[in-house]
């Protein structure tokens, strides 16, 4: 059984185990008598504001996944894969260290690029091609019968 302190989720980030509440709650779907009796599916909740997080990566957490937070902030993840606590436990720790750590990375500024004087030129020479094939499509001068 591992340990369910604090989530590290890279040499430089850690959530704080206090800042993490996992309820238990019965999951759904088949599982026969036992899956009424049991509560093995976990709800981890985790206050995105106001964790212990650097601002920059709070900042991009909501970017990225502020469509699956409630409105007052909270982020909750359900795990309910398995049939044991400890292992939903730690999908849901997964889970939610994969997500930060994708929000820990800063994206490349992207540089723009001007287009070649050749594919410009390639460009308005095709457009123009294209007007005169359209303005060939006029109506027929038939005074010549």
């Amino acid at each position: 059984m591992s340990d369910f302190g604090d989530l590290r989720v890279s040499d430089s980030l850690t959530v704080p185990a206090w800042e993490l509440s996992e309820a238990f709650v019965r999951a759904s779907g088949p599982g026969g008598q036992h899956v009424n009796k049991v509560s093995t599916a976990v709800q981890l909740t985790w206050q995105v504001e106001a964790s212990s997080l650097p601002a920059e990566v709070k900042a991009r957490f909501v970017k990225l996944f502020g469509s699956r937070m409630t409105n007052d902030g909270r982020l909750i993840l359900e795990a309910s894969s398995h049939r044991s606590q400890v292992l939903n436990r730690e999908a849901a720790r997964k889970r939610l260290a994969e997500m930060i750590l994708k929000a820990s990375h800063k994206p490349k500024r992207r540089i723009r690029t001007k287009p070649t004087k050749g594919s410009i030129r390639r460009r308005i020479a095709a457009k123009k091609h294209r007007g005169e094939i359209k303005s060939l499509r006029g109506n027929v001068d038939r005074t010549d019968d």
